[in-house]
C-alpha cells in the first residue's frame, strides 16, 4: 500500500511539473517590426505576433527598429527595442520580484480582450473596427461625435486632467470649445486645430468646479456641433478609494512606459472612469507613436465602450 501511495505521489509530482513547465513566461502585448521567435527545441523561426505566448527556452529575434512589449506571467512588463536575439530565460531574469497581485489582475483584464490562440490582435481589431464603421469620420452628419460615454449623465473623472477627443469633420480646420458651469455661464472658451483638448481642473477658471459642461463646434460651419456633455470630478470620498488602489498599482508596476499606461487604462476602465482610461491610452500612444498596436487598442477601447455614439 505504501509503495502504491509513493508511486502515485511521484506520478502526480511529475504531472504537476510538466503542467508548470508548459506555463508561458511572457505574452506579447505589442509588436512592431518583422520580428521572429525561435521556439525551444526548434531550429526554425516563425513570425512573432501580438498575443503570442513565449515559453522557457524560446528566443526572440528582434529586427532593427523593433518594439516588443512583453507582459510577464505575474503582470510585470518589459519593453524590447534592441536588435538581436533575446533569450526568454534571460529576459525573465530582468523582471523585478515582488508582490504583483493588483498589476496581475488588471493585466489579466487586458489579456482577456486578446485572441486566446495568440492571433494577430492588430488584424482582428482592424477588421472589427471596419465592420462597425467606428473609425469613420463625421462627414454626413451635423453632429460632432465626442469620445464620451453619455450625454445624459455625467462622465466621471478621477484626475485633475483629462483628454477630451472627438471625430473630425471634413472641411473643418478649427474647432471652438466652450466649457460652462451648471448656471450656463461660460468659464473657458478656446479654439484648436486638433480633434482633442486637455481638460484641466487646476486652471483658475475651473479649480473650484466639480461639474462642467463641454461643447465643441466647427468654426467654419457652426451647424456642425456636438451635444452638451457633463464632466464631473469624483467626490473626495470616491477619489480616496481610487487613490489607494492606484497607488498600489503604481508601486507594483514601477517606471513609466507605454505598457504600464495600458495597464492603468484597464484599471480606470474597470472602475468606469472612461475619460481617465482614454487619457492613459493617449499617453501610451505618445510614448510609443510608432507602435500601431497601441493605436488599435485605443480605438478598440472606444468601440467596446460605445464612446462617441
Amino acid at each position: 500500500m505504501k509503495t502504491f501511495l509513493s508511486l502515485s505521489l511521484s506520478i502526480l509530482l511529475i504531472l504537476a511539473q510538466s503542467v508548470y513547465a508548459q506555463d508561458y513566461v511572457f505574452r506579447v502585448l505589442a509588436n512592431k517590426g518583422s520580428n521572429q521567435v525561435k521556439k525551444a527545441g526548434s531550429s526554425q523561426t516563425v513570425p512573432l505576433k501580438t498575443g503570442s505566448k513565449l515559453f522557457s527556452g524560446d528566443q526572440i529575434v528582434a529586427v532593427q527598429g523593433a518594439y516588443i512589449g512583453l507582459v510577464y506571467r505575474t503582470g510585470k512588463t518589459l519593453e524590447l527595442r534592441t536588435r538581436g536575439t533575446h533569450n526568454v530565460n534571460d529576459l525573465e531574469g530582468k523582471i523585478s520580484k515582488g508582490r504583483t497581485s493588483v498589476a496581475n489582475r488588471y493585466m489579466s483584464f487586458v489579456m482577456n480582450k486578446m485572441n486566446e490562440e495568440g492571433g494577430d490582435v492588430n488584424r482582428n481589431y482592424r477588421r472589427n473596427l471596419r465592420a462597425t464603421g467606428a473609425v469613420e469620420r463625421a462627414t454626413e452628419s451635423a453632429a460632432i461625435k465626442m469620445m464620451l460615454k453619455d450625454a445624459k449623465n455625467p462622465n466621471k473623472v478621477y484626475g485633475n486632467k483629462a483628454t477630451i477627443s472627438w471625430e473630425g469633420v471634413e472641411g473643418t480646420s478649427t474647432y471652438l470649445i466652450t466649457i460652462k458651469n451648471v448656471f450656463d455661464e461660460v468659464l473657458v472658451a478656446s479654439e484648436t486645430s486638433e480633434t482633442k483638448m486637455n481638460l484641466d481642473f487646476t486652471l483658475t477658471e475651473l479649480v473650484n468646479e466639480r461639474f462642467v459642461i463641454i461643447n465643441v463646434k466647427s468654426k467654419e460651419n457652426e451647424d456642425f456641433k456636438s451635444r452638451d456633455y457633463g464632466i464631473q470630478k469624483l467626490s473626495p470620498t470616491e477619489a480616496k478609494e481610487i487613490t489607494a488602489q492606484l497607488t498600489e498599482l503604481q508601486n507594483e508596476l514601477g517606471a513609466e512606459s507605454s505598457l504600464n499606461k495600458v495597464v492603468f487604462a484597464s484599471f480606470f476602465e474597470e472602475n468606469n472612469l472612461y475619460l481617465d482610461a482614454l487619457t492613459q491610452y493617449e499617453d501610451a500612444v505618445k510614448l510609443s507613436p510608432e507602435v500601431e498596436d497601441y493605436k488599435v487598442m485605443y480605438e478598440e477601447f472606444i468601440l467596446a465602450n460605445g464612446l462617441g455614439n
